[in-house]
């Protein structure tokens, strides 16, 4: 038996420190929470994607009585922006939530198991790494591929 360590880099920085580029992403992603129907949580998500002709597509948690009906904002965005722009790639993503308190969460949220997979499935078609950024209030995580938000990714059936 081995023991192993896995190390995942990402970086944090506060909204105002961000390029111009991200924090325009993750003001689409914030506008995107607005656009949310969340009757039943009362957490509202955003996403914002930027694809490679630099176009953003953004969508919002959408969810059901019937709780697997309803679909995250992660993939609302993804899956528009492949059916509107089937040629062009996903660069990154930015999410963001607000509460039931109807604020913005002071610490970012990360995408379900179900949002990682279909993201990595985005990276793995494009064959180049999507960045992630992941807003709070209090800071903003950036990760420079889904990969290291989901290191033990299944891309492949053999």
């Amino acid at each position: 038996m081995e023991s192993r360590v896995l190390n995942i880099k990402y970086v944090t920085c506060s909204f105002d420190e961000l390029e111009k580029s991200d924090a325009e992403l993750v003001e689409a992603a914030q506008k995107a929470t607005f656009s949310s129907y969340a009757p039943y949580s009362n957490f509202s998500v955003g996403a914002a994607v930027r694809l490679s002709n630099n176009e953003i597509v953004q969508g919002s948690n959408q969810e059901n009585a019937a709780f697997g009906a309803g679909t995250c904002a992660e993939r609302c965005a993804m899956f528009y922006a492949n059916s509107k722009y089937p040629d062009y790639a996903i660069c990154s993503i930015a999410i963001a939530a607000r509460g039931v308190s109807g604020e913005f969460v002071h610490s970012p949220i990360s995408p379900c198991g179900v949002c990682r997979q279909a993201l990595i499935e985005a990276q793995t078609r494009a064959k180049l790494p999507i960045r992630v950024l992941l807003y709070g209030g209090r800071e903003v995580c950036i990760f420079e591929s889904v990969s290291d938000l989901l290191p033990f990714q299944f891309d492949e059936i053999l």
